[in-house]
This record gives C-alpha cells, sequence and structure tokens, in this order.
C-alpha cells in the first residue's frame, strides 16, 4: 500500500467524454499528476488544468510508436481507460473499445505500470451488439495480462436517461417502450462513479475485480422515470408507447442490403442497439433465477435521479436546450 500512497503519476484516455472528464477532475481532486492522451486534446481548453498534461494521438491507429510515447510519459501507476465508442457503429466499436484499449495495455507493459482500470459497461453480460463483444475481447486481453486490474461496469449514466426532459418540457409525450415496465437500472451520475473509479487505485478489495456498480437505489423503470421527470416539471404525465419490435422488423428489412454498404450495416446495428436498451435492464443478471436483480446490483454513491431531473428543468433555458444523451 505504501506504493499506492507514493505513486502520483496516472495516464488517462478519454478525458473529453462525459465520464472521462469528471475522472480528471477527480484526480486532480486527489493530487494526482495526470496524462490525457488521445486525439483532439489541444482543442479542449477545459483539458488544460495544472496539474494536466496533453499529448495528442490516435489510439485507434495499428501503426503507434509506443516508444516514443515512453521517452515523453515517465513511469505510471496506473493506466484509465474511459474509452467508449460514441455511436456503436461496428467499425468505430472495434477501433475504439478494442484496438485503442489494447494499444493503451501495450503502452502500460512497456512503462512496466502497475495497474489498468477499465470503465466498460454492465450490459456486456449478455452480449448481442459489436460494441459489446468488442468490450469482452478487451476485458479478456486485460485479465490475462501481467497487471494489476479493476473492471469497472457501471449501470446507466444519468445523461442516457436526459434525453426526454426537452419533450416534456416542451409538452409532449413521455416515450417508453412495450408497458414501459419491462425494463429497469439503477443510473449512476458522473461525479459519484468519477469517485468509485478513482477509488479503484489504491483500495485493495477492487484489484483484479469486475466491478458492476450502480447509483443509489431501487431500481427505476422507464415509467417510473417519467412519473419523477413530470412531477418536477409539475406538468400532468403524457406517455406514449412504442413496441419494441418495430426496431427488429426495421433491422430484419435491411439485412440483405448491408452486405453492400457499410452505412446501411451500421445502421441496422443501431437499430439492435435501440432494441437491446429498449427490451434489456441495466442490472446485474442473476444466473441461478434466469432474471435481473435489483438486490444483486451495487450501489455506490448519494447523488439521485430525482435531484438530476429537478435541477436540469430548473436551471435549462427552454429556448437554448442542449442534452448529451447517449443509449450507450
Amino acid at each position: 500500500m505504501d506504493k499506492l500512497k507514493e505513486q502520483k503519476v496516472i495516464i488517462l484516455s478519454g478525458a473529453t467524454g462525459y465520464v472521462g472528464f469528471q475522472v480528471l477532475v477527480e484526480l486532480i481532486k486527489r493530487g494526482y499528476k495526470v496524462f490525457c492522451v488521445g486525439r483532439n486534446l489541444e482543442d479542449k481548453i477545459f483539458l488544460k488544468q495544472t496539474g494536466v498534461k496533453l499529448f495528442e494521438m490516435d489510439l485507434t491507429s495499428g501503426n503507434l510508436k509506443l516508444d516514443e510515447l515512453e521517452k515523453k510519459i515517465p513511469n505510471a501507476f496506473a493506466v484509465i481507460s474511459c474509452l467508449g465508442s460514441r455511436k456503436g457503429g461496428i467499425k468505430d466499436s472495434w477501433n475504439t473499445e478494442y484496438t485503442a484499449n489494447k494499444n493503451l495495455l501495450n503502452f502500460a507493459q512497456i512503462i512496466n505500470c502497475n495497474k489498468f482500470i477499465l470503465l466498460s459497461a454492465i450490459c456486456v453480460q449478455k452480449p448481442r451488439l459489436c460494441f459489446q463483444k468488442a468490450k469482452l475481447a478487451f476485458e479478456k486481453e486485460l485479465k490475462t495480462s501481467n497487471l494489476m486490474y479493476s473492471i469497472v461496469r457501471p449501470t446507466a449514466y444519468f445523461k442516457s436517461l436526459a434525453g426526454q426532459i426537452k419533450n416534456v418540457k416542451d409538452g409532449k409525450s413521455f416515450v417508453v417502450f412495450d408497458s414501459g415496465l419491462n425494463t429497469a437500472c439503477k443510473p449512476i451520475s458522473k461525479e459519484d462513479l468519477a469517485v468509485f473509479i478513482c477509488n479503484c487505485l489504491t483500495t485493495q478489495e477492487m484489484q483484479y475485480k469486475v466491478l458492476p456498480i450502480g447509483g443509489p437505489g431501487p431500481a427505476i423503470t422507464p415509467l417510473g422515470q417519467a412519473r419523477i421527470l413530470f412531477e418536477k416539471a409539475e406538468l400532468p404525465i403524457r406517455i406514449r408507447k412504442i413496441p419494441s419490435f418495430l426496431f427488429l422488423l426495421f433491422s430484419y428489412f435491411l439485412t440483405p442490403l448491408c452486405i453492400f454498404s457499410n452505412k446501411l450495416a451500421d445502421f441496422r446495428e443501431f437499430l439492435r442497439i435501440a432494441h437491446y436498451y429498449a427490451t434489456e435492464s441495466m442490472l446485474v443478471w442473476n444466473s441461478e433465477e434466469n432474471k435481473y436483480s435489483d438486490r444483486d446490483t451495487p450501489e455506490f454513491g448519494q447523488d439521485l435521479l430525482d435531484n438530476f431531473y429537478e435541477y436540469t428543468l430548473r436551471n435549462t433555458d427552454k429556448n437554448n436546450y442542449r442534452v448529451d444523451a447517449k443509449l450507450f
């Protein structure tokens, strides 16, 4: 544990992302020196803080000169990867979720780094999609490496449940799939998740572990999210139900055409992603009971979705609204 306390250098990738930037903030707060590695870093003024150095490089490249990077970055205690495919396309998923992380792992081994912390996702428990398979492929590489590791698998982010706030404020219906009761999650804030990830640096019990994690429970369904949002907006509840099978129906129609177009193949994959999130809960899967389990999904943090909705509604101008909601 003495070595953990003495080491102050962390290599962070994905610092421009939703969770990655919050991890950077938390690392600085804890006194670490951070080396951010990735693309388009120089354009991000908010990354240029005391204790942060930026190294511009394309981690998805197959021709990375890692030995040159070794000369620029001193030995570090840990690498933290918050990389993730922004759209979930087939090629992008493998480039980002696997290749980029594999390059980071190779670099960590070159500089004799002690530990690798990976931000993954809880949805890889039932892998059907390209980005899930790419995540699992790298998780396997990491587990068989000679590094200490922590694989963090969060449930839904607050941001991923924010995409309909504007519609509700504009008096529109809240869209749910099927009954709105078939799926559930324990959403976690980016701040709480960043604390959890950074705790992996110094907590012995989090070493060599796959760590599913959610926010404070109980688990909430899409219909439950709608009720909270309308209550905070002080508006009558309006629900629109859409059959989830439509996503699969459209994807089946596209299947024969995908061999002629990568764009169509990606669009088909997006439809499959949408169907997955419309029908699968973001909770720990209990294989003995053959169902998702609220009880088995660990909780961390204090931030509540109720408060997030209330804050966002109160601090957002109706005519100048922006929420970067994502499916994954």
